[in-house]
């Protein structure tokens, strides 16, 4: 397993990290199989979109912000709740396929590290099977 350091600049932030999961499953060897790309945070996610437009991901945020946002009627007292919850809604962990030893995505997309309680210093798990 690989760790990724991801460093974050904003309390919500999309950073597409395909270049760095790529450069992994290349090093890796492996012909065909899966790229497993796991965020051990529960602040933080993982998701596949459009990487060819920032607006896209931008758009993203601004939903999820929209959805659940940052001041609350929440329990938790850290402050932080609505990360936990966008976290969970999102998700932390994706699959991708290998094919040809390289990340095999759709023309658009690209793999986003989605912070939601930063600033940050994150990893991102990268596995290749």
């Amino acid at each position: 397993m690989h760790s990724l350091k991801v460093k974050t600049s904003a309390r919500s932030q999309a950073l597409d990290i395909t270049r760095q999961v790529a450069e992994v499953v290349a090093a890796a060897g492996v012909n065909s199989g899966w790229c497993e790309v796991f965020v051990p945070h529960t602040t933080a996610a993982v998701a596949v979109n459009e990487a060819a437009d920032p607006a896209v991901m931008a758009d993203l945020l601004a939903a999820l912000e929209r959805l659940v946002p940052w001041q609350g009627d929440y329990r938790h007292t850290e402050g932080n709740a609505a990360a936990h919850v966008k976290s969970v809604l999102v998700g932390g962990t994706v699959r991708l396929p290998v094919s040809g030893g390289r990340l095999s995505l759709g023309t658009w997309q690209g793999v986003f590290f989605l912070e939601f309680d930063g600033p940050r210093n994150r990893q991102a798990w990268v596995e290749v099977l």
